[in-house]
């Protein structure tokens, strides 16, 4: 068993505030996880309509995707928030913060394919892609 990181800071918190933060990470995985179901089923439901509707299928699935995306993005978001509160209420140790360290990276990844995913470019090319788009056309 490994050593806390830092033994004073147990004895300066209130009884109170491990309790709670062990509540505040429970209620962020919890709104996580409503927030992933509600987009997926949303978006699910948007597709659907869109199919109903006669709309492009290739539209309707890129949409979807879209969707998707937003919907796991905002919810890992939350979770990834509900990870560092959580490791907050436990002893820090190296263990615990290598631990929260992987599980930030991974999620952070995550996060980072979904943007690509939903923006169809690369986060540092959003300025050159802007760019491109506000410049006139040349002549013909």
């Amino acid at each position: 068993m490994e050593p806390a990181l830092s033994p004073a800071r147990q004895a300066v918190k209130p009884d109170w505030f491990d309790p709670l933060l062990h509540v505040l990470a429970t209620v962020f995985e919890g709104a996580g996880v409503l927030v992933i179901t509600v987009g997926t089923l949303s978006a699910l439901v948007l597709f659907a309509l869109r199919l109903h509707r006669g709309d492009d299928r290739s539209d309707a699935f890129r949409r979807l995707r879209t969707g998707l995306a937003r919907g796991i993005l905002l919810g890992l978001e939350l979770l990834v928030a509900a990870d560092i509160i959580g490791t907050v209420a436990v002893r820090a140790t190296v263990e615990n913060l290598t631990t929260l360290a992987l599980i930030v990276l991974i999620r952070t990844f995550l996060s980072f394919a979904l943007e690509v995913e939903i923006d169809g470019r690369w986060p540092w090319r959003k300025a050159e892609v802007e760019r491109r788009r506000e410049a006139p056309a040349p002549p013909r």
